[in-house]
């Protein structure tokens, strides 16, 4: 494991450590000396409103006798306040999605390690696994504490007309791809797919990509991958993209045909499961489109609907994401320090999975399947804890990568794919790695 330290963060961290010296040391206050008690933490986060309420309520509930109020500030405006904040040094503690961002931050100073923080960091990995741990690790020191995880490598079914179709949950790719037959013989349509999510269009196929590449090509090379150590128009890319292609453009598989699916929004793409009869079968799509997409408020899940992993190909892997908790300059005191253990501790992360709709599932493996609303977030939680305990589990490949690419390019390309049809391929992949930021 000691050879992922840098995988995460190495692409970051070449184009940005040189030029992003803040005040000309780079280290932040890096001498571990605290602030006094303020009496507030607050935590910025990118919530939507009810997952914010959901987690402000089970931190009130379950954080014991302290001297300090905490503060769960759900942004709509997440990722510009965020750099804001940091780099103004009014940042106590943010929920960060992408890794790499926090590497940029990190390179330029506006961060607290976890080690200065006074953290035991041998104890958290033991905690979350030292892959999850790698991810925010920059020049030896660690600035993220993972605080939740979903689950991405999904696929949900409306399982009471699945049953009565006589359908079969499939354990392997090719398994999948006869059911999708299976399907379209009986004269249904296979998949709902959405794209669209406004200035993010495309992200959601990317999620696809990720998937199938490290199922065709394995962990090593999907990390190859991330780093750039290989060219995103390599073979194995191609191999990925092409078996991608074979879902989303063959005949009668895709609901309105793949085209359409950049301007179908993502959170509404599942829905018309739950038509009578289904109009499409099957989504992929992770953990938290419970509720992103509210499903019907009659429909009950393992009865109504359910899911299954997306099975493997060539190789396993399960893909996942998730938040890191870091800390601004402003956030350098010993109540943060305290937050942050408490928030991670088996208590608060349990009393954060029992809400059903925020779909919140804990990266510390101590947290029992009791701990969970519902039997579809224990069971996820179950597969996440074993993929990152074999080895195959892996973070969101756009979310490590440049921003230039993991947030651009990618989308745009992956859109670009959809419109263009599988004869773009080629071209899609030599674009997107064109636009690869130079070390």
């Amino acid at each position: 494991m000691r050879k992922l330290r840098m995988l995460a963060l190495t692409v970051v961290v070449m184009m940005i450590a040189a030029a992003c010296q803040a005040d000309g040391d780079g280290e932040g206050n890096g001498d571990g000396d605290q602030a006094e008690n303020t009496g507030t933490v607050n935590v910025l986060n990118a919530m939507e409103p009810h997952e914010g309420e959901a987690v402000q309520a089970a931190v009130d509930e379950n954080i014991g006798d302290v001297d300090y109020t905490v503060e769960i500030e759900a942004s709509p405006d997440f990722e510009e306040q965020f750099p804001i904040r940091a780099e103004s040094g009014t940042l106590d503690v943010a929920l960060v999605p992408q890794p790499g961002t926090v590497a940029t931050e990190a390179a330029a100073g506006t961060l607290v390690s976890l080690e200065d923080l006074g953290l035991d960091i041998a104890q958290l990995e033991e905690t979350v696994g030292e892959y999850l741990m790698s991810l925010v690790e920059f020049e030896g020191e660690h600035y993220g504490l993972p605080t939740n995880v979903n689950l991405k490598s999904m696929i949900w079914y409306p399982k009471d007309d699945f049953d009565a179709a006589g359908y079969t949950v499939p354990t392997t790719f090719d398994e999948l791809m006869a059911l999708s037959d299976e399907i379209v013989a009986d004269g249904g349509t296979p998949w709902c797919v959405g794209f669209e999510s406004g200035s993010a269009t495309g992200w959601p196929a990317t999620d696809w990509m990720e998937d199938i590449m490290l199922r065709t090509a394995g962990p090593e090379v999907y990390d190859q991958w991330v780093t750039h150590e290989i060219p995103f128009n390599d073979p194995a890319v191609v191999t990925a993209a092409e078996t991608f292609g074979d879902v989303m453009f063959k005949e009668g598989y895709v609901l309105g045909g793949a085209a359409d699916t950049p301007s179908i929004a993502f959170g509404a793409a599942p829905l018309p499961m739950f038509d009578d009869p289904p109009k499409c079968w099957l989504h992929r799509q992770a953990s938290f489109i419970i509720g992103a997409a509210p499903f019907p408020e009659d429909a009950e899940s393992g009865v109504d609907y359910d899911w299954f992993p997306f099975p493997p190909i060539d190789q396993e892997g399960t893909l996942l994401a998730g938040e890191f908790a870091v800390v601004g300059t402003n956030g350098n005191r010993p109540e943060v320090a305290d937050f942050l253990e408490k928030f991670l501790s088996e208590e608060l992360q349990c009393a954060q999975g029992g809400d059903p709709l925020s779909s919140r599932v804990s990266p510390n493996i101590n947290v029992g399947p009791d701990c969970y609303a519902n039997e579809i977030l224990a069971d996820s939680a179950a597969v996440l804890t074993e993929a990152l305990s074999s080895g195959t589990g892996r973070f969101d490949a756009s979310d490590l990568m440049p921003g230039e690419v993991g947030a651009g390019s990618f989308w745009t390309g992956m859109v670009r794919y959809m419109q263009e049809g599988r004869g773009s391929v080629q071209g899609v992949l030599d674009e997107i790695e064109a636009s690869w930021p130079a070390a």
